[in-house]
This record gives structure tokens, C-alpha cells and sequence, in this order.
């Protein structure tokens, strides 16, 4: 190892280069590191799919706005003129966005033009995130089953997403790669080998915290993430009930009331977390006071 590229790597290791944490305010002259945990301000936004209530788009970012969220999660594809209309009129800001065709055209597809066409919908949804004015797009980026082996799923989505890299890069958004119940990246280890690979900061990890429970703890998986975290999306699960009723029973419980360890989240969150916005996934809000209570929630976790 030349002597320079050694230095370097020692210094990492000993942790005595500081990197501030990007997208938190800090005081002049403050470090991020320096700025207590009781300083870093989360901001609190919704997945767009979770509200339930009717009326167009303008009528559910009212909503939005005033059960307290600071943002909103747009689905891609939608009307843009009227999203950015609504998110511009409501103050509210565009924490992500999620993209809409990922399970239907998948990149792992054994079929070329399926995988051309996933392509094409996460370029989309690059776009509809520029125009919006925020930075990160979630995606999941395959599928493994009886017809598509797990190598072939890393494999067909690595080869994908590389050729979206310069659109993102282009554009200046990232992709965030979601856990989800697709039989892929099942440990926080293999997690962060399949996004370093690509080694570039134009791709990185959207956390679900709810999602990991049944295969793994989200407070270890945020600290080994650590800096690939993009966005953290919020939402509860219940192993007991699971266990007893079904997998997908698990989320049918309120926020801070199931088996996630919002605490020790939180705690993990303000050590390794270098975003700003909470994303909650929870339940179909369908009345005013529905997504009320859900903020409420949210707030009280993120004060932990």
C-alpha cells in the first residue's frame, strides 16, 4: 500500500477525521459532533399511499399540513403541476419520493423489456423528485423467487441501476434502496456490501424500521448502515400478533404500540443518521383526526 493511501486509511480507522452530519443545521463554527443530541431538529413527513382520505391532491396536503407534518411523500407519476402546486400553496416540502412501478416492472425481472421498463419508471421518478425540489427516491430494486434466483436479483438490479446512476447524478437525486419483504438483502452486512459496490454517492439505503422486525432489530441495522441511510421510513409491527395471526397481522397496530424499540431507534438515529426527515408508513389515515393522532405519535417517538 503506497504510503499516502495508508495515512489516509489510518486516519479513518482511528475516527479522527470528523465528517459533519450533511442536511442538519448546526450553529456557526459547530461541528455536527459537537451539537447535542437534544439540537438536531427531524422533520416529520407521510408516505402518500398511507392517506386515506378522500379529495384530489391539494385537499390531502391541507390535511397533511395541519395535522402538524412538515412534509409529504408523493408517489411518482402523479400529476406534477398539481402536486408542486399543493406542496408549494400548504408549505409543506417534499421529504422523497416513492416510486410507483417498482413491484409491477421490477429491475430483477428475467424478462430484458419488464427490466427496460422498471428502468424507465425509476427514471420518472427521478424526475418528479427534482421537480419537486427534494433529493431522494425510494426503490426496490428486485425480487427473489422460484423463477428469479437471489444471484440473478443481484445480478439483473445491479445492472439496472448502474445505468440509472447518471440520470441521478445528472439530476442530483439519490436512490434510496428500501428493506421490504422481497427475499432480498436480508442482513445489514449484505446491505451495505450491495450499495457499496456501486460507490457513489448517488445511492444509498431507505430504512424501514418496521418492515426489518421479523428478521432482524432496526437499531442494529441503522448503526451498521450507519452513513447509507437516506431516509428512515416509521412504521410499527407486532411479532406477538404475527405470530399468532399471521405475518401481515404484525402491522395491524398502532404506532408505539407494537415490538419496535422506538428508544433504542432513536437513540441509533442520532449517532448514525446524516438525514433530517421521519417518513411514517403507518396504517390508511382516513379522517382529520386519524393523521392528528398518527403526528402526534411520530412526534412523541422522535423525542425520544
Amino acid at each position: 500500500m503506497k504510503r499516502r493511501k495508508f495515512i489516509k486509511s489510518a486516519i479513518f480507522a482511528s475516527g479522527a477525521l470528523t465528517i459533519p452530519f450533511a442536511g442538519r443545521s448546526t450553529e456557526a463554527g459547530k461541528s455536527a459532533s459537537a451539537i447535542s443530541a437534544t439540537e438536531i431538529i427531524f422533520k416529520k413527513s407521510i408516505m402518500w399511499g398511507t392517506i386515506g382520505m378522500e379529495g384530489s391532491i391539494l385537499d390531502k396536503c391541507k390535511a397533511v399540513k395541519a395535522a402538524g407534518y412538515d412534509g409529504v411523500e408523493p408517489n411518482s407519476h402523479l400529476n406534477r403541476a398539481e402536486m408542486l402546486d399543493a406542496i408549494n400553496s400548504t408549505g409543506l416540502r417534499a421529504s422523497s419520493v416513492c416510486c410507483s412501478t417498482h413491484w409491477q416492472k421490477p429491475l430483477s425481472s428475467p424478462d430484458l423489456n419488464i427490466r427496460k421498463e422498471g428502468i424507465d419508471g425509476i427514471r420518472t421518478a427521478l424526475e418528479d423528485a427534482k421537480t419537486y425540489g427534494t433529493d431522494t427516491v425510494l426503490v426496490v430494486p428486485g425480487t427473489v423467487n422460484q423463477d428469479v434466483p437471489y444471484d440473478e436479483c443481484w445480478e439483473r438490479s445491479t445492472e439496472c441501476l448502474k445505468k440509472l446512476l447518471p440520470i441521478a447524478q445528472k439530476l442530483n437525486v439519490r436512490i434510496g434502496i428500501e428493506n421490504v419483504w422481497n427475499n432480498f438483502l436480508l442482513s445489514p452486512m449484505e446491505a451495505c456490501r450491495y450499495i457499496d459496490q456501486f460507490n457513489s454517492p448517488q445511492i444509498g439505503f431507505y430504512f424501514d424500521c418496521g418492515n426489518i422486525l421479523v428478521y432482524g432489530l432496526p437499531e442494529q441495522w441503522i448503526r451498521i448502515l450507519g452513513k447509507r441511510i437516506l431516509r428512515i421510513h416509521v412504521k410499527e409491527f407486532s411479532r406477538s400478533k404475527a405470530d399468532a395471526e399471521g405475518r401481515w397481522k404484525g402491522f395491524n397496530v398502532a404506532l408505539t404500540e407494537g415490538e419496535v424499540n422506538w428508544t433504542e431507534v432513536m437513540s441509533e438515529s442520532r449517532k448514525s443518521y446524516r438525514g433530517q426527515w421521519f417518513t411514517t408508513e403507518q396504517g390508511n389515515s382516513k379522517t382529520q383526526d386519524e393523521l392528528s393522532d398518527l403526528c402526534r405519535r411520530l412526534d412523541n417517538i422522535l423525542k425520544m
